[in-house]
């Protein structure tokens, strides 16, 4: 037998005491953020459990043993001397700022569906076939629209987009945009709210998904200038696009070198395709860091499942990197491509015809 190293099974055994904490979290985090907790403490902290539940309307039991466990996670601040609880400017940017760039709420809510995917993806490893993107976790839609959103808020019009040569000044004179693989519709109405001028059509193979993009573009008042379809990459109608977009969605794609090939036909003979792809290096060593732990346990759940459940079934996967997805991205006609900025989250890619 092995000789134990003591020192390195005790460092180990303190790893897993730390993801265990961060696992027997998530119900918490989801359980806080549904009862308003986070937004109250950074309203109202420095404050007690009693005040908290009164002004939650919860019982106080409860949030006294949420608070201890949150305090004890790092996720909240504690004070003993004044028995309080309350949230950093850090954290606040992490639980209670929807529109923080490290807002990371829907990280939870993901990793609840991915735990509810479980016997799904158990059987699909045994038989080697897919898991289908509506037939995966409850609300998995709503949970990836929320992880990915902060980014979208932060980056999106500000940095990905002036990112694409000569790009902005053609939306702000009107362009016509495919926004494919749209989801929820989050990225199309931002790129709708910011250029008024340009028309912008949002494709997703998921009929609920469109159903929920429409209602959010009636809610925000853009029904003149946006429109959503059921419609896959492959086949998205429409030509002379000025830009299609591809955000968090290529690596998911069965065929991901049919839809390049058809994306290349639908643009105008200066059009740009945009592939924003989850950040990852060419190989796995790259990859052994905290973004790529997320991004590899996503991918097996989540990403890999419903690209084996499409035909060709690719299989990609959400840390294929940039050298791979370029290769991909040529094989449909493109002559090249570029990263045009980046993210430690997110790589945005430029293809040009």
């Amino acid at each position: 037998m092995e000789q134990i190293d003591e020192s390195k099974l005790h460092d180990f055994v303190g790893k897993m005491l730390v993801d265990l904490g961060g696992a027997f979290s998530v119900p918490l985090v989801r359980i806080g953020e549904k009862l308003g907790l986070y937004k109250l403490l950074k309203a109202h902290g420095p404050i007690g459990a009693s005040e908290l539940a009164t002004k939650a309307g919860i019982a106080e039991r409860y949030t006294r043993e949420w608070l201890s466990a949150q305090a004890a996670s790092g996720y909240i601040t504690y004070d003993a001397v004044s028995d309080a609880f309350s949230l950093s400017g850090e954290q606040a940017m992490v639980f209670a700022e929807d529109d923080s760039p490290v807002n990371l709420r829907g990280a939870y809510d993901v990793s609840a569906a991915m735990l509810e995917n479980q016997p799904k993806v158990l059987e699909a490893f045994k038989t080697g076939k897919g898991v289908g993107w509506g037939d995966q976790a409850g609300c998995l839609f709503c949970a990836v629209g929320r992880f990915f959103r902060p980014g979208y808020v932060n980056h999106l019009v500000n940095e990905w987009l002036p990112a694409l040569d000569g790009m902005v000044e053609r939306l702000k004179a009107g362009a016509r945009v495919a926004d494919v693989g749209c989801g929820h519709g989050f990225s199309t109405i931002m790129m709708a709210q910011a250029f008024p001028k340009s028309e912008f059509i949002g494709f997703d193979f998921h009929e609920s998904s469109i159903k929920s993009a429409r209602e959010h573009a009636t809610d925000h008042g853009l029904n003149d200038r946006i429109s959503f379809e059921v419609a896959t990459a492959q086949d998205f109608p429409g030509k002379d696009y000025d830009l299609v977009t591809f955000f968090d969605c290529l690596h998911d794609m069965g065929d991901p070198r049919g839809a390049a090939r058809h994306v290349h036909s639908t643009l105008k003979t200066d059009g740009k395709w945009m592939i924003v792809e989850p950040m990852a290096g060419d190989s796995l060593e790259d990859n052994l860091n905290p973004v790529g732990r997320l991004y590899y346990s996503a991918s097996t759940m989540i990403c890999l499942p419903t690209s084996l459940d499409q035909p060709v079934a690719e299989g990609l996967g959400a840390q294929a990197g940039e050298a791979l997805l370029s290769e991909v991205i040529k094989s449909g006609g493109f002559s090249s491509v570029r990263r045009a900025t980046e993210t430690p989250f997110n790589m945005v890619l430029e293809a040009r015809a």
